[in-house]
């Protein structure tokens, strides 16, 4: 120690080296070498967060007492019950932003073969309306979701209205990925 760090009783000051810096954390570093690497970080940071949400449907609505129903199957119910009106397959292909409306179908009917929606009609178009037992898997699975993740999310202390505006940018961008993809496809 030197004299002056002893009188004043300081610890001696420590040089501060920086820390390297391990750039954007991404899946494809080909991809974020380009020009946006912040949009890399994103679709990492999506990647993972579609499916810890996808495994978190499946076992919540599993939890329920429904089984067997992959993430497409659960949305499609959620969609369902939105609002409890009756819903055509466009509308849910629209809601969800699904091209494919074979994998909507299928959904739909693995849905009303276990009672959980139920056909009707609109004019000359099908509908699809959530059953009682529908309604009570969808209900049950938000009493889970309120327990076991809206809870320990909030005790986060997260700004909510930072969450919102996340999902809000998070739909803008979605809409450029389509654009891209139209773009893509005429290629």
């Amino acid at each position: 120690m030197n004299e002056q760090t002893r009188d004043s009783g300081t610890a001696p000051e420590t040089p501060t080296v920086a820390a390297p810096s391990i750039g954007p954390v991404v899946s494809s570093a080909h991809l974020a070498s380009g020009a946006m690497p912040a949009l890399s970080e994103i679709e990492f940071g999506v990647t993972m967060m579609v499916n810890a949400y996808h495994r978190w449907m499946v076992r919540c609505m599993a939890a329920t007492g429904a089984e067997g129903l992959g993430p497409l199957d659960i949305l499609a119910l959620h969609t369902v019950n939105h609002r409890g009106r009756p819903k055509t397959l466009a509308d849910i292909c629209l809601v969800l932003n699904i091209e494919d409306t074979h994998t909507v179908t299928y959904a739909l009917k693995k849905l009303e073969k276990i009672g959980l929606i139920a056909t009707g009609k609109r004019g000359k178009e099908k509908t699809v309306a959530i059953t009682a037992e529908g309604e009570k898997a969808c209900n049950e699975y938000k009493n889970l979701r309120e327990a076991l993740l809206v809870n320990p999310m909030k005790a986060l202390g997260l700004d909510e209205a930072e969450i919102s505006r996340l999902a809000a940018t998070l739909r803008l961008v979605s809409g450029h990925y389509d654009q891209a993809a139209r773009a893509a496809a005429s290629m």
